[in-house]
């Protein structure tokens, strides 16, 4: 089963809501499982050239069933896959994409938000994950 329309939305929401407290406008997109765009908002004043970068972290986290962050280990120097990121159109593999999993466990879809430093895009990300708990 793919993520909803309605998971979609309420993730956005939370994201929308966990960006405003920290005062940062951010682009915020959701995937369903097979990678492809279920829902986006780009919040007012968020950066437009974060808009893809928001959408990649999603449809990154969609194909791999991993935060993005955890596969930096991969294309780092002296990593095992250099290229790797360069891969699939293009991965994301710093913090701010997020798996979304059913209650048994299998990836429904993700969410992916840029427009702030990384550590905001990490600390607003999760929050529209929870939401969907």
């Amino acid at each position: 089963m793919s993520i909803t329309q309605t998971q979609a939305d309420t993730a956005i929401a939370a994201a929308e809501k966990a960006a405003e407290a920290i005062g940062v406008p951010m682009n915020i997109a959701v995937y369903d499982d097979g990678a492809n765009l279920k829902a986006f908002t780009r919040m007012d004043g968020a950066f437009l050239g974060s808009a893809d970068i928001a959408m990649n972290k999603a449809r990154t986290a969609a194909l791999f069933g991993f935060n993005t962050e955890a596969l930096y280990d991969f294309v780092k120097p002296g990593g095992t896959s250099p290229g790797f990121d360069r891969t699939n159109g293009g991965l994301i593999v710093f913090a701010g994409g997020i798996p979304v999993k059913d209650a048994e466990g299998r990836l429904i879809g993700a969410v992916g938000v840029s427009g702030g430093a990384v550590a905001q895009d990490f600390d607003v990300a999760p929050a529209a994950v929870a939401a969907l708990n």
